[in-house]
């Protein structure tokens, strides 16, 4: 199966970038939220992420144009009737994910694939609520889905090899090294990154380190890019809680059971950039 047309549900955070990588790949893009005020404000976050692209030289505003050109915004699930591949990229509940993709089923023809860009919630029940599980699968990009080189692809008992291969040659297309792994929580990388974030957490809450040397001792350590603690507020720390309590639900380790900390920082709204205030203050978007 060619893909041409992409479909994205969500012009959130991970969505807009899903729908800027497909679009500034070539294909035509289908990019949808629940009302104009939020669609408005995920195409404009597409346009000066692309506009941040010529300023930097990695994007031609020739270029910048064409992808703006290929994407369409909409409210209406309806306009993704005509795409090859849609995928689900909205907030990390089991129940509204399986609601998105009973809808898709009854208005996308039946050779459609359906993917969820989840980061660690089961392919396979979502698969179950439609008519077509073969053509289901996971396909998880990073944040920022433009800049991060990889994207895991997910498989579940009842995906076809084709509709694998398929996805596996479409991300590959969007210039990603393609991983592929088992339906199972967390699947590769937050199956090894929650663990590391919670334990960190844990180390700053019994008062072990500072907030900055924990960061610090991971970077010129580790050699990591950024720190647990930096890492978690780019997350969303409300995004990382329900990670882990989804994780910890199916698996019962411990290890994915949110620190009681970062509990009560997304009850008092701390939820790190989005919010202005994590582990750390931010000033801007």
């Amino acid at each position: 199966m060619e893909i041409k047309k992409v479909g994205v549900v969500g012009c959130g955070l991970m969505g807009r970038g899903i729908a800027e990588v497909s679009a500034r790949s070539g294909y035509k893009v289908v990019v949808s939220e629940v009302n104009r005020e939020l669609l408005d404000k995920g195409i404009a976050e597409i346009d000066r992420s692309l506009a941040r692209g010529v300023e930097r030289g990695k994007v031609s505003p020739e270029d910048k144009a064409a992808a703006l050109g290929r994407i369409r915004g909409t409210v209406s699930m309806e306009d993704f009737k005509d795409c090859n591949i849609v995928i689900e990229a909205i907030t990390e509940k089991m129940d509204a994910k399986k609601d998105v993709f009973r809808a898709l089923d009854g208005i996308c023809p039946q050779d459609t694939i359906l993917a969820s860009n989840t980061s660690c919630l089961s392919i396979t029940e979502m698969a179950m609520a439609t008519k077509r599980p073969d053509k289901v699968v996971g396909l998880h990009f990073f944040n920022p889905a433009p800049v991060m080189k990889v994207a895991e692809l997910v498989t579940t008992i009842v995906s076809s090899e084709e509709t694998v291969e398929t996805v596996k040659a479409f991300g590959q297309s969007l210039g990603k090294t393609v991983v592929i792994t088992q339906d199972q929580p967390g699947f590769i990388v937050n199956r090894l990154l929650v663990p590391f974030l919670f334990d960190a957490i844990r180390m700053y809450e019994s008062g072990l380190a500072t907030r900055e040397d924990i960061d610090q001792g991971v970077v010129g350590g580790l050699n990591h890019p950024m720190g647990p603690l930096t890492l978690a507020d780019l997350i969303g720390l409300d995004t990382l809680c329900l990670l882990g309590d989804a994780m910890y639900q199916e698996l019962k380790d411990p290890r994915f059971s949110p620190p009681i900390l970062l509990k009560k920082m997304v009850i008092a709204g701390q939820l790190g950039r989005k919010s202005g205030k994590g582990f750390y203050t931010y000033k801007g978007p």
